[in-house]
């Protein structure tokens, strides 16, 4: 049998599936991505994503705050990230459960993070909280946090939900990170075609070889402290200007002496 969703959930889906496909920028998939799992998600306020940033001595990036929903997610991820401890860097950890969960932040179950639940219910409506491992290629990369006003408004369906979008934002996170090394490639492409130009340039009005004219870019571009694609764009957008100019130029020239007149006959 076929199983059935509900409509608000399949209609939840395209909504992202088309943010993540049209988006112009990858913090525009993550906004809305939080803001879809607060319409998603039953007993979830607000909703947050963490991202680890790539590179490290160890490999791990620093966690650092890609989306929010709203300043209430914002700032309950300012206060985990400031105190070091909470159910959103936890599951960052492999070693750690795919997913953490404190219903009742007022309850004894928070008393694994009790310096981030007593900042939050001082500072923020939030009463409850989960988080969630997100992975591309089986490499734990971020986490996806959703925070409830009410004690006990987050339950175990709530966390089945919110584990769905979850793998949804590992699919959303992969086009976002295809898509901008795409981009780098294409920006690559294009910078050593402008260079090219610019070196065949040179070869041709001065007189010298490719590696003659690269070195001559390359030497300005450190003597200008400009980049050497940049340096290669000015200077084909001089060439063309010039052959833009040279028409106007032989047009505007003064017309030439008279010459003199024949001498009469004797």
């Amino acid at each position: 049998m076929t199983p059935s969703y509900p409509p608000a959930l399949l209609q939840s889906f395209e909504d992202l599936s088309r943010v993540v496909f049209r988006a112009d920028s990858p913090q525009e998939v993550y906004d809305d991505v939080c803001r879809q799992t607060v319409r998603i998600v039953d007993g979830c306020d607000h909703a947050s994503l963490m991202l680890r940033r790539r590179g490290g001595a160890s490999g791990e990036g620093a966690a650092y705050t890609a989306g929010s929903s709203d300043e209430t997610a914002a700032h309950s991820d300012r206060l985990e990230l400031a105190i070091g401890e909470g159910p959103c860097l936890d599951v960052l950890r492999d070693d750690e459960p795919e997913h953490h969960f404190c219903p009742d932040l007022r309850a004894a179950s928070a008393s694994r993070w009790p310096a981030l639940a007593e900042r939050l219910v001082e500072e923020t409506p939030v009463r409850g909280v989960a988080g969630f491992r997100v992975r591309v290629d089986d490499e734990a990369v971020g986490a996806l946090n959703i925070f409830s006003r009410d004690p006990r408004a987050l339950t175990e369906d709530s966390m089945a939900q919110a584990a769905v979008i979850a793998a949804f934002v590992s699919v959303a996170l992969q086009a976002v990170r295809n898509g901008q090394e795409r981009d780098t490639l294409r920006r690559g492409l294009d910078s050593n075609r402008i260079i090219g130009k610019a070196v065949g340039l040179l070869m041709s009005s001065q007189g010298l070889t490719d590696d003659e004219a690269f070195d001559v870019l390359a030497r300005l571009s450190q003597e200008m402290n400009v980049k050497l694609a940049q340096l290669a764009t000015d200077v084909v957008a001089q060439h063309h200007r010039g052959l833009a100019e040279a028409p106007a130029a032989a047009t505007a020239l003064p017309p030439g002496p008279a010459a003199d007149p024949s001498p009469a006959q004797a």
